[in-house]
């Protein structure tokens, strides 16, 4: 019941917007109802008028005109219904349409504003099922089942005061079996809920598991692992069909039930009726017409029921779309400070200051660090696999808050300074470049839409890219594309390197960025580092230590702490940790 309170709350905040369209949805409801449920008393009087022109044809006298006009209008309420159905239907199509588009706009604009750990928790896949799987279900749900409840939910009341108005007895006779089907209906609704929760959530699972396997599939090929992957694909998947037959079956089983109750329910109204006929309780010259037009409105009684029923697993599975929606929404944004403070970049230093972090409590990566850097210095962090380097960047551009201690700009604790402001000081070239879709002038320009094509062609340049980009066939405006991906690993990792100079970042993050490339384009890419970096503030994170001999300053780490500090001179002559490292990397290499 929670779930649906949220989901309920969830839908009315996308449709209270088009309140006037409701209102208009529900006047043409209750029209297309009243004529619906109009429809049998015209049945029976026809029924009734056909029996006495019978008879008076019997009698020698020839007049139908009674029987005709009432056909007549028979036909008007039919029609009447028909284009009653037709503007409800389509504006209630109008409604949903736009009102699932605000989710998914709405739905992307929180993912824009979640953390770094969100996405480091979640995989591609099952983030991704929220904007397909789930919002088709909520779509389609809204669409056809919810329509179904506001159009059964007038015909059942529109019928029971036509009853009730007719013929109290043949009314509450006609509704004596409802309790019957409530019940079974519970029953059924409860035990299908739970599967189709379950379903939902592992069609989550299975695509996350599909996007990483489609994304490592070279690694998957390399080792020979196709058949491996196969076989987890088929066990996921079939948790997903386990779980989807449970949800289906019991979902299905409400609309025969509800068919044969409704038979059952037919049985007893022709029974009953017929026995108050037989009893003098009704005229029998109307009896014949009271008890059709009853059996027509037991099969309109029971027909939104059924229908209800038989849409019931759409509505479930929208049920389950807005909770895992909400899951999305409930997660904590971004802390964007209330009057955060503007900075124009670093004009001191960049300082860690006594800081312990770890993204599990539980697990400290960094203890007691301190780090300080000075304006326009070069630091780098050098250590094994583990140590905190990369955690470092992380804290530095305030991905994640800093367990205990503070990181500070010019003093300022950068919790305090506002986002937006804080990052467009802050450049960073990742191990892993990213592309996007677009021409390549678009990419380098990404951190800075407004720029002019000389500023574009000038950190090229400095990047050390130019040339190749204008051998291209079209220069800047190539179009890069999944299919089309004309850069290597190296070229890709310098236009990372033009579009991060072309936003000109007070402080520079560099995080092994020449760990995936040969010698060859690595000098390229270190030339283009050498460029970024003169006259900035920045941190290079590397593994080869030759990248990094002219850093102004090397702070090694090791299980989270810093255990020597000072320029590559002076850590050679200690003797430690780094020297160590340096000697070992350049004997092997």
């Amino acid at each position: 019941m929670t779930d649906l309170i949220k989901a309920s709350k969830f839908f009315y905040h996308y449709l209270k917007k088009y309140k006037l369209s409701f209102l208009i949805i529900f006047i043409t409801i209750v029209a297309a109802t009243y004529l619906q449920v109009k429809a049998p008393q015209f049945i029976g009087e026809a029924i009734e008028e056909l029996t006495k022109y019978v008879f008076a044809l019997s009698q020698g006298v020839d007049d139908k005109s009674a029987f005709v006009n009432v056909l007549q209008k028979l036909l008007i309420f039919y029609v009447l219904t028909s284009a009653a159905n037709f503007i409800y239907s389509i504006l209630f199509t109008q409604v949903v349409g736009k009102s699932t588009n605000r989710m998914r706009i709405g739905l992307f604009n929180k993912l824009e504003k979640l953390t770094i750990r969100f996405f480091d928790s979640h995989k591609d896949g099952e983030i991704l099922s929220r904007f397909t799987s789930d919002l088709d279900n909520i779509q389609n749900s809204l669409n056809q089942a919810l329509l179904q409840v506001l159009t059964n939910a007038a015909l059942i009341v529109g019928v029971l005061i036509m009853m009730f108005r007719q013929n109290v007895e043949l009314a509450w006779a006609t509704i004596a079996s409802t309790p019957v089907a409530v019940l079974i209906a519970v029953v059924i609704i409860q035990k299908a809920r739970k599967y189709v929760d379950i379903q939902q959530d592992e069609v989550g699972k299975l695509n996350g598991y599909m996007d990483e396997k489609i994304s490592g599939q070279r690694v998957i090929i390399t080792y020979g692992l196709q058949e491996e992957t196969i076989d987890g694909f088929v066990k996921q998947n079939k948790k997903v069909r386990e779980a989807t037959f449970k949800g289906q079956v019991y979902s299905g089983l409400l609309f025969p039930l509800m068919q044969g109750m409704s038979l059952v329910n037919t049985a007893i109204v022709i029974f009953f009726g017929g026995w108050l006929a037989l009893n003098g309780d009704v005229e029998r010259a109307a009896g014949l017409g009271l008890i059709v037009m009853f059996v027509q409105y037991s099969q309109q009684y029971y027909q939104p029921l059924m229908q209800i029923s038989s849409g019931y697993s759409m509505i479930q599975l929208a049920v389950t779309g807005a909770r895992r929606l909400n899951e999305m929404f409930d997660e904590p944004d971004e802390i964007n400070p209330k009057n955060g403070k503007q900075i124009t970049g670093v004009h001191e230093s960049v300082s860690l200051n006594h800081v312990d972090f770890g993204y599990d409590p539980e697990v400290p990566i960094l203890k007691d660090v301190s780090i300080n850097v000075n304006k326009g210095e070069m630091v780098a962090l050098v250590g094994p696999t583990g140590s905190g380097k990369t955690t470092i960047m992380n804290l530095l551009n305030r991905f994640y808050d800093v367990t205990d201690g503070s990181v500070t700009f010019d003093g300022t604790d950068i919790r305090e300074i506002e986002l937006s402001s804080l990052r467009s000081h802050v450049g960073i070239v990742l191990q892993d470049s990213v592309l996007f879709s677009g021409t390549i002038k678009e990419n380098i320009s990404f951190g800075k839409p407004d720029a002019s094509e000389e500023e574009i062609i000038a950190a090229a340049k400095q990047a050390n890219i130019h040339d190749f980009i204008t051998a291209l066939e079209k220069g800047y405006d190539t179009e890069i594309t999944e299919e089309n991906n004309v850069f290597s690993t190296g070229q890709k990792q310098l236009i990372s390197i033009a579009r991060t100079i072309l936003t000109n970042p007070s402080l520079l993050i560099l995080d092994e960025a020449t760990s995936n490339v040969d010698t060859v384009t690595e000098a390229k890419i270190q030339t283009a580092m050498d460029e970024a970096i003169r006259g900035r503030t920045s941190f290079v994170i590397a593994h080869r230590l030759k990248t990094i001999l002219n850093a102004d300053r090397i702070v090694v780490l090791r299980n989270g702490e810093v255990i020597e500090e000072g320029n590559h001179h002076e850590l050679l002559k200690q003797h430690g940790f780094y020297s160590e490292l340096y000697h070992n990397q350049f004997v092997l290499e």
